[in-house]
């Protein structure tokens, strides 16, 4: 299509090399504001996922390996290991004591509850906490804490570390830690691994993860006795397995998430009642390490810290908060961590409610597309079969003669062509060829043609809007039909595409535009596009009176029409979309004419395409903006403004705008969650799409053999136009402009053989 610049001065300047050069080396701002956009979404599905163990998922565990290389001493010891001076050590648990301990928290419903029996019952519990779910409920770490719970480190991820490299073993250790820190202020020595249950169960490959984190400093705690709740074997059996025998001391597992807890929570107050009848005592982790010490050691300690509280000198990072001594595990997180694990919560609480917004919003969006879809089908049936059936008519026969308006400006690769193809017409025309200050020989090609009928009307560039209006003002006829310099007709186009001014109330009409050369990849995935997206979405809009677009390529109007709404307006990229939607709030109807078919060149290549494609949408954008009022305007106004509105901008803005994010969140499952039924949900988006196309493609008699590009438009051409569409939204939200832009022509669309077109 003819896209001319407003400024000749502007039209002939010539950049320099380094101009050049650094237009093409340094980004626009747009651009790299849309690919921050884009990076933030991935690294924020990237964190959602691995929180929620779908990125970085391991799911191995390991059984039944050999213990040959762990001490006697470790393998038969108490539940409690540290590797104090270098050397293993074991604690048992006293007699008559119980270090109830719980795995696989903090839970929002179960954790808070069993917090709630903990309080009634006025004993303390030790709790494991997996750092992913510290991260995204931080809340219940801050209770449980505050409520003089014990915590300890139970990795981030859930993951088997006898599996795991020592960078991984120690970045789920360094993350739970700063989920910890951001949650409650604190880090912990304390650690059991997932999976792990007595001291019997270490092997000879999660030894060495054992001796590793003891060198760092941590102990790490097994079980004695095992509730078995996980299995939800019933209350009672609940309670049987967790006590222990002949009043012996015991580390007690139960856990409080990762399932339905409804049995544990129920076992849990009578477990403590009757281990209270029986004389039992409950501590933490640190309580028996603490008692074990004996009086007289915590006595020294404590004097020890009195005298250096008393010198001035607070308690530095890293302290034990011993003001509970069955707290000593924890420590108070030094200023670096504590930040960092709050910009770790923070992090995780935007992408905890981005990605399920985002969903939510894809869902709604995925509705509105197979709805769109359904709703075209449906419509575009009905338009074909009421418009071709016998005896249709739009009222008398058009046979006055029009005038064809041809707006060229460096066009000598195509006028010739399609001056030939209206010579042809079998309805009575005037040609009037108005040059926009072209400078390669345009309009003397144009003259040179010795065709009858033809005017040619010269003018300085100034767009084509103004050429537009000045073709007008120069027509004279009253119906005028316009196209581009580079857009053929079939002889019984002009016919065709007149006949719907038979009803009076009709302004104005959109012919059917198709790609001539469709014989390259880019021209097939445009031809696709034309046919099954701007064609089959006409119907609809033509059955719905809400019309937003009259193609700049084929397009017919009442000469009065246009002049009432002040012609072709500068103020929008979009003129064609602009003169259609002022036509509507007019209270002229705009209708389409399937049958009346132009043939036009699409861009070659894909920077031609993008330029484009940028320039439609975004002053489609301008047109609607410019034209908000008559969603509140009454009459024909308001139904453009409350219908066809609306459906524009849900299904030419915002979904397209959303629609990456499918394709996004698509190759994310298909990675990182089930890659069959992710591929599968494609394909049958896709056999919808295909279904519509052929439909499409039956209704305009073309060849199906180009639908074997579907699959690849979809995967290539589509996110080409979906990155457009965002540009232009980047574009109109900074408050950028854009010029009117000269797409190179080829001129090989030619005049179709009569009623045969280009298949």
């Amino acid at each position: 299509m003819n896209r001319n610049q407003v400024r000749p001065q502007r039209r002939h300047a010539t950049p320099s090399r380094i101009e050049r050069v650094r237009r093409q080396a340094v980004p626009k701002p747009r651009v790299i504001i849309a690919l921050l956009l884009l990076l933030g979404l991935v690294s924020v599905m990237l964190l959602d996922g691995y929180l929620r163990a779908e990125v970085g998922n391991d799911q191995r565990v390991r059984s039944d390996a050999s213990a040959s290389k762990v001490p006697d001493s470790v393998l038969d010891g108490g539940p409690f290991l540290s590797f104090q001076g270098g050397t293993a050590r074991t604690r048992s648990v006293p007699d008559k004591t119980i270090v109830l301990t719980f795995d696989d928290g903090p839970d929002p419903e179960w954790t808070q509850s069993v917090l709630d029996i903990l309080d009634d019952n006025d004993v303390p519990g030790t709790f494991f906490l997996v750092g992913s779910m510290i991260s995204r409920y931080p809340d219940v770490v801050r209770r449980m804490v505050d409520d003089g719970n014990e915590v300890g480190a139970h990795t981030f991820t859930h993951v088997d570390l006898s599996y795991q490299s020592a960078a991984r073993v120690t970045r789920e250790i360094a993350q739970t830690q700063l989920a910890l820190a951001g949650a409650a202020g604190i880090t912990t020595t304390l650690f059991r691994a997932p999976y792990s249950s007595t001291n019997d169960a270490i092997d000879n490959y999660s030894w060495p993860v054992y001796k590793k984190l003891g060198a760092m400093g941590y102990t790490s705690v097994f079980i004695d006795t095992d509730s078995e709740d996980w299995q939800q074997p019933g209350v009672s059996k609940i309670i049987k397995w967790a006590t222990p025998k002949s009043g012996k001391g015991a580390s007690v597992l139960f856990h409080d998430a990762g399932g339905n807890r409804a049995q544990t929570l129920e076992a849990l107050p009578q477990y403590i009642k009757k281990m209270k009848a029986k004389g039992y005592t409950f501590t933490t982790v640190s309580g028996v390490q603490q008692r074990a010490q004996g009086q007289q050691a915590q006595g020294q300690q404590a004097q020890g810290q009195q005298a250096q509280g008393s010198q001035g000198t607070p308690a530095t990072a890293g302290d034990t908060r011993q003001s509970n001594p069955e707290q000593a595990a924890h420590r108070t997180a030094d200023t670096a961590t504590l930040w960092e694990g709050r910009a770790l919560l923070g992090a995780v609480a935007v992408a905890e409610w981005t990605v399920p917004g985002l969903a939510a919003v894809l869902a709604v969006v995925g509705v509105a597309v197979l709805g769109r879809f359904a709703m075209m089908l449906v419509l575009a049936r009905r338009h074909y079969r009421q418009r071709n059936r016998r005896g249709f008519s739009w009222g008398p026969p058009v046979t006055a003669p029009v005038s064809v308006i041809v707006p060229a400006y460096n066009e000598k690769e195509c006028i010739a062509n399609t001056l030939n193809s209206l010579a042809a017409s079998t309805h009575p025309i005037e040609i009037v060829v108005v040059d926009d200050g072209s400078t390669d020989g345009t309009a003397e090609i144009a003259e040179s043609l010795g065709l009858p009928n033809v005017r040619v009307i010269r003018q300085p560039n100034a767009g084509k809007p103004a050429a537009l209006n000045n073709g007008v003002r120069h027509a004279r006829y009253d119906i005028v039909v316009m196209m581009d310099g580079d857009t053929v007709f079939e002889p019984d186009t002009v016919q065709r595409l007149v006949q719907p001014f038979g009803d009076p109330e009709v302004g104005a009409v959109a012919g059917n535009a198709k790609v001539g050369n469709r014989s390259t990849v880019i021209g097939a995935w445009q031809h696709i596009e034309y046919v099954m997206g701007f064609n089959l979405d006409r119907r609809m809009y033509d059955l719905l009176r809400c019309m937003p677009t009259i193609p700049g390529a084929i397009g017919a109007f009442r000469r009065d029409a246009v002049l009432g709404v002040g012609g072709m307006s500068e103020d929008t990229l979009a003129e064609d979309t602009d003169i259609t939607i002022a036509l509507h709030r007019a209270g002229w109807r705009v209708v389409y004419a399937e049958h009346a078919r132009a043939w036009t060149e699409a861009p070659a290549s894909l920077g031609q395409l993008w330029r484009q494609r940028y320039r439609w949408s975004y002053g489609t954008m301008q047109a609607l903006w410019k034209h908000r009022k008559s969603v509140t305007d009454r009459g024909p106004s308001g139904r453009f403004g409350r219908v066809g509105m609306p459906l524009v901008v849900l299904f030419q803005i915002v979904t397209p705008v959303f629609a990456p994010l499918i394709d996004v969140f698509t190759v994310y499952a298909m990675i990182f969650v089930d890659f069959k039924a992710s591929l599968l949900a494609w394909l049958a988006v896709l056999l919808v799409q295909l279904v519509c196309a052929a439909y499409a493609f039956r209704l305009d008699r073309e060849r199906y053999r180009y639908l074997l590009m579907l699959p690849l438009q979809q995967i290539a051409y589509r996110q080409l136009m979906y990155l457009v569409l965002i540009h232009s939204c980047v574009t109109a939200a900074t408050g950028g402009r854009l010029r009117w832009q000269k797409l190179k022509r080829t001129g090989e669309v030619g005049t179709p053989a009569p009623g045969t077109g280009v298949r």
